[in-house]
């Protein structure tokens, strides 16, 4: 018996190391990184990390939102905009933004049919706060693919760094601070597409990619230039599956030409349908007609620069991933708004998830470099520390950004003049239709209809809202004159900065 055993226990080495030999998968062609430490026992399994980061973005980002909100200080037009449009699908009608406009269809402005998604819920919560979290909560999706993806390249401990570091990214936070918008789906898009086309799942990446075209017109160019990334890291690899296969490049080739063309037929075909006589597609885009491009060289330096910088400085530069980025970045330098061309506003997050997997693709690169490859000791010693300066950039800059609001008292107190606005703005019965500045639209959209001040046509809709609290208007009942001289005014509220009026 003692020889049996002894004869089982040196068999049970060899048999481990076959196990171990059969179990290990071959070399894969996705860039393995920096090397990973011998795995050790921890209280969550990798998985969870993206999750878990996502989750706590998604509470930090709401947060930020519905403050903002509470306190009465939204920053555009926008949010009303898109919750009169999703309000509309919520009803099963076309998405009509009579702010724009009275009965003006907002497909004519941006082709962004992707916000109809957000209608079922609207329908249980008809409130501008279901806006704002989707848009949190997709915004916090997009963490999980980078986190994971990164995770997987460079090692766990600094995928969370990495996806801690995007989460906090500049872009995002703009993007969160600023009310509502559409992008807000084109971030986890992009971000899923991305990582797909790093662990080289083409099928994925291409299938990510697809509904940004639903997402606004320009998305299709993205679209194309995934395509082309796609191209240009399959080589030779093919697709396939029960439903039929073929040349990786062949796909990626058709995805680029669907991109492009959705891209043309969206602008030069379906919004000018959705939008009416008097559409220009260049002026739409430009504004004068043209495609000069006024923004300033150093301007649009300083915007390049903010985008690589803080996500890995210029190493992104590297990686053909950065093609997604230039469409965008194409399209704001020749537009003649100069918000378009800074680092305000949420113009930028669908820049994060590519310059940071862009980071990630070529820092996994130079960390799987073989010796043979002439690769500097302190390029090596650079990328294993890259995901902690880039976790450090952002927590750094953060003190200056949005996230830092949330630090102080304030942020979730609402103050007595704010409080006397909203009663104010109660003086206006539900149905009622209202003209009104940026202030009173996230209070009143969602139970009046809405106009634009001074858009309203001939119609002399029954009251008047205003936020004033710049004094800006000293004859609330002259301006009403002037507005509609067709119609009487009289003043029924005037607290807390904001003035309402009704028609006699």
């Amino acid at each position: 018996m003692d020889g049996d055993r002894d004869s089982a226990e040196a068999v049970l080495p060899a048999q481990e190391s076959k196990a171990r030999h059969i179990a290990t998968p071959a070399p894969v062609r996705e860039a393995a990184a920096v090397a990973v430490p011998p795995r050790r026992r921890r209280w969550l399994p990798a998985w969870l990390d993206p999750w878990l980061l996502a989750t706590g973005f998604l509470a930090l980002y709401a947060a930020l939102s519905l403050s903002r909100y509470r306190r009465m200080e939204t920053m555009s037009w926008d949010l009303g905009i898109f919750e009169q449009a999703v309000r509309g699908y919520a009803r099963l009608h076309a998405p009509v933004a009579d702010l724009k406009g009275p009965g003006f269809n907002v497909l004519g402005d941006h082709f962004s049919p992707i916000t109809a998604l957000i209608a079922p819920f609207y329908r249980l919560f008809p409130t501008p706060a279901t806006l704002l979290l989707a848009q949190a909560v997709l915004f916090a999706l997009s963490v999980v693919p980078v986190t994971r993806t990164a995770g997987r390249l460079l090692g766990r401990g600094r995928g969370v760094a990495v996806g801690a570091a995007y989460g906090l990214s500049w872009g995002v936070q703009r993007a969160v601070d600023f009310d509502f918008h559409e992008i807000a789906f084109a971030v986890p898009l992009l971000a899923f597409s991305l990582a797909a086309v790093l662990r080289r799942r083409w099928r994925t990446a291409m299938g990510w990619a697809v509904p940004l075209v639903l997402v606004k017109e320009d998305m299709g160019a993205a679209v194309a230039m995934i395509g082309a990334v796609v191209w240009l890291r399959a080589g030779g690899d093919t697709i396939r599956g029960p439903k039929g296969g073929g040349a990786v490049r062949t796909w990626a080739l058709s995805l680029a030409a669907f991109g492009a063309v959705a891209s043309a037929w969206e602008v030069s075909w379906l919004i000018p349908a959705f939008h009416g006589a008097g559409y220009d597609a260049l002026n739409h885009i430009n504004g004068d007609g043209t495609l000069t491009t006024h923004v300033p060289p150093v301007t649009a330096l300083r915007t390049v620069l903010w985008m690589l910088l803080p996500a890995g400085g210029l190493l992104a530069l590297r990686s053909p991933l950065l093609l997604v980025a230039l469409p965008t970045l194409g399209w704001r330098f020749l537009s003649y708004y100069p918000e378009n061309w800074g680092t305000a506003w949420h113009y930028n997050a669908v820049l994060m998830p590519v310059v940071f997997l862009a980071a990630v693709d070529r820092a996994a690169a130079i960390g799987a470099a073989g010796p043979g490859r002439r690769t500097p000791p302190w390029l090596r010693s650079s990328v294993r520390a890259l995901p902690a300066v880039m976790l450090g950039a952002a927590l750094a800059l953060s003190t200056q950004l949005p996230v830092a609001d949330l630090t102080h008292r304030a942020a979730y107190q609402v103050d007595g003049p704010t409080r006397a606005a909203k009663r104010a703005l109660a003086e206006i019965p539900n149905g009622a239709t209202v003209e009104a500045n940026v202030g009173p639209l996230s209070r009143l959209v969602r139970r009046t209809t809405v106009y634009w001040v001074g858009q309203t046509g001939s119609l002399a809709p029954d009251y008047l809202a205003f936020e004033n609290r710049s004094d800006w208007l000293q004859d609330p009942v002259g301006y009403a004159d002037q507005l509609h001289p067709q119609a009487r005014y009289s003043l029924v509220a005037d607290a807390g900065g904001y003035v309402v009026l009704r028609r006699d």
